[in-house]
């Protein structure tokens, strides 16, 4: 047998590639998960008490023109309620374990769970929609 010239880290780089979501498997997890608060088109609707879900197609806007992943990645598993009361924002526990991906946050290689990196990286896609 015949191995590749490619270097290790080549070889690893390109299962990796191919491993990582898509904006459209992220898109599925927020129609299963997140339209009955945010609606179907992620703009936000009314909640109990007449509140309302955010618009999540103005992250970006509402943030300089920069993405806030860290702070995105926060709000969907639960550890940035510090604004949100528990009520609100439902814990997404389950939803956000199992295999891991490599997510570039503020700079560092950050393992993330591949749902939750699904679900960053649609609703990355969709912001000034």
């Amino acid at each position: 047998m015949v191995w590749s010239a490619l270097p290790l880290t080549a070889l690893v780089a390109a299962c990796v590639a191919e491993a990582m979501p898509e904006p459209t498997e992220g898109e599925v997890l927020f129609r299963e998960n997140c339209t009955s608060c945010h609606g179907n088109d992620a703009r936000g609707g009314i909640l109990v008490g007449r509140k309302k879900a955010p618009d999540l197609t103005s992250i970006t806007a509402r943030y300089d023109g920069v993405f806030p992943r860290a702070h995105v990645m926060s709000q969907i598993d639960g550890y940035g309620r510090g604004k949100l009361p528990a009520e609100l924002m439902p814990e997404f526990g389950a939803l956000l374990s199992g295999e891991q991906v490599p997510v570039e946050v503020d700079g560092v290689m950050t393992p993330t769970p591949r749902s939750l990196a699904a679900l960053l990286f649609y609703l990355e896609s969709i912001q000034g929609s």
